[in-house]
């Protein structure tokens, strides 16, 4: 890429002394300090939990009572009242033998896992190109004043020379106001792109938790091609692979289940129960009664009539089966629109990359003949001043598009559920540190 050492010289005067970050680098940063990465990775500690949450309701259940009681009676018989205490201790236990119920509960929640684990997979996903938009955005900005420097470098020469041939004759004032004008707005520029670049740098400082420092810069040799394979066909791999997609068809899944979970109400249930319990009284100051009970044997209860809540709980549940196959349907149709965009993206971005690399080697052949005429006086001041504000253009508009070109190929591979940090370490292949891009 052009101007390095503007670049370099930028990079070093706005950030604070760092070693070279690439975009693996920032990731790796941004991992251990964003705030939303953090919640996603509780989330899925937690989402976790509910494997074990639906188990318990197949595993035994034990229990441990004992009681202490004051007991006073008053009786018509003869010397019947009586003041005394009781105790007891019992344990009783109980093995589900068959719950239908906490049976499809056991499959919801483990499919509620499998959406934990989907959900913190898009949270990097998202990671990744919040991570990637935000380092772009700051080398954008850098290129940007980059250009502008420049710029401004070529209109003091110009407004120089202006002024030396107003000075001798050759020229008019006109030039001059006009080689002035340039150089102020210009200036104008460089201060609201001072300003960009500043906010961007606090953008990803909020995602890595300090300053950015020196990032590495995208060098002017990088081979961008055109995503082979046909848009139908990434369309089709987003609609099966998208991870919102994914996550949406699981919880149809579990929404299929839970109609069977209510429907399951209306089925008998069989323990397996067991219990010993001990029991100490003393009565009536002479007597002391002591009982150990020990039992085990089945318990089977079946509903009847629970005033229609379990129909009701199952038509509630069949409701919302239909809503999540609606909203199954609406993520799939959303994944597939964005996998289409993204490669139309990824495609007509690496042609408008070949189209103003040839623009810019047009420019800087516009430049050099418009300077050529102005020695031999057939083009004006003016005339050069256009044609090198085309070529800042175009190089400037060339940066942009390689950015932009990057970022629509790790969106397309989050619309087809396929982007991973590794992705990151492709495009570092084409980042070097700005000490050496310079050179």
């Amino acid at each position: 890429m052009h101007f390095k050492p503007l670049i370099l010289a930028l990079t070093l005067a706005l950030a604070p002394a760092a070693l070279a970050a690439n975009l693996s680098d920032v990731f790796r940063d941004a991992q251990a300090y964003d705030a939303q990465y953090a919640a996603a990775r509780a989330a899925l500690q937690a989402g976790r939990e509910k494997a074990a949450q639906g188990r318990a309701g197949l595993l035994p259940n034990v229990n441990l009572g004992a009681n202490v009681r004051y007991n006073s009676i008053d009786s018509s018989l003869a010397g019947g009242d009586t003041d005394f205490t009781s105790n007891g201790l019992a344990l009783t236990a109980a093995q589900p033998l068959y719950r239908r119920q906490n049976q499809v509960a056991y499959a919801q929640a483990k499919n509620q896992v499998r959406i934990a684990e989907m959900q913190f997979k898009a949270a990097e996903q998202d990671l990744v190109l919040r991570v990637a938009q935000a380092y772009f955005d700051v080398l954008q900005s850098q290129d940007n004043l980059a250009f502008i420097a420049a710029q401004k470098a070529a209109i003091t020469e110009q407004l120089a020379a202006a002024r030396r041939n107003f000075e001798v004759g050759t020229a008019t004032i006109t030039d001059t106001h006009e080689a002035q004008a340039r150089f102020d707005l210009a200036s104008a520029q460089e201060i609201a792109e001072q300003n960009t670049l500043n906010i961007r740098l606090r953008a990803l400082e909020k995602l890595i938790g300090r300053p950015a420092g020196s990032l590495d810069v995208l060098v002017g040799d990088t081979i961008l091609k055109a995503e082979a394979g046909n848009i139908d066909d990434w369309a089709e791999r987003a609609a099966q692979g998208n991870l919102q997609t994914e996550i949406q068809r699981i919880a149809k899944a579990i929404a299929d289940q839970d109609v069977e979970r209510n429907r399951a109400g209306h089925h008998p249930t069989l323990d397996a129960v067991a219990g010993y319990t001990i029991n100490n009284n003393q009565a009536f100051a002479t007597q002391q009664i002591d009982t150990r009970t020990a039992s085990i044997g089945l318990e089977l209860n079946l509903p009847i009539y629970q005033g229609g809540l379990t129909s009701s709980r199952v038509r509630e549940a069949v409701a919302n089966q239909e809503k999540a196959r609606h909203d199954l349907d609406a993520a799939s149709r959303e994944a597939s629109l964005a996998a289409r965009q993204a490669w139309l993206n990824v495609n007509s971005g690496a042609a408008r990359v070949r189209a103003l690399e040839q623009a810019l080697v047009s420019s800087k052949a516009q430049l050099a003949s418009t300077k050529l005429g102005l020695s031999v006086g057939v083009r004006t001041n003016l005339d050069v001043l256009n044609a090198e504000q085309q070529v800042f253009s175009a190089r400037r508009d060339l940066a942009a598009a390689r950015y932009a070109y990057l970022l629509a190929g790790l969106a397309l591979k989050a619309a087809v559920g396929a982007l991973h940090p590794a992705d990151l370490a492709e495009i570092d292949r084409h980042l070097k540190p700005a000490q050496q891009a310079a050179r």
